[in-house]
């Protein structure tokens, strides 16, 4: 497993990558929420295609940059969920938010 990352792309996606559970998530918000607000992109990309695994805590993460997006102004998109988030936001009743911008 690699090393878990947050980095803002070329056309302002968020790329979050490697393995994202409770020894990552806190590292990654604080980073996560600050590539947000120095973005002046429209909208915010989160894209989850390097996301090797996910507890709970990247379902979290994907939340709390969802209102970094909206106290910011920003429309928030979500591409390639990874289907462990999948399945936990089922379990959860999120997947209409997250389906959603």
């Amino acid at each position: 497993m690699s090393d878990s990352a947050v980095r803002l792309g070329e056309a302002g996606e968020l790329l979050l990558s490697g393995v994202l559970d409770y020894r990552s998530g806190p590292v990654l918000r604080k980073q996560g929420q600050a590539l947000i607000q120095s973005s002046t992109a429209p909208i915010v990309v989160l894209d989850c295609a390097g996301v090797e695994k996910s507890s709970s805590v990247g379902l979290s993460l994907l939340l709390a940059f969802m209102r970094d997006a909206a106290a910011a102004g920003k429309a928030v998109s979500i591409r390639a969920l990874p289907d462990d988030m999948r399945e936990i936001a089922q379990v959860s009743g999120l997947t209409e938010l997250l389906a959603h911008p």
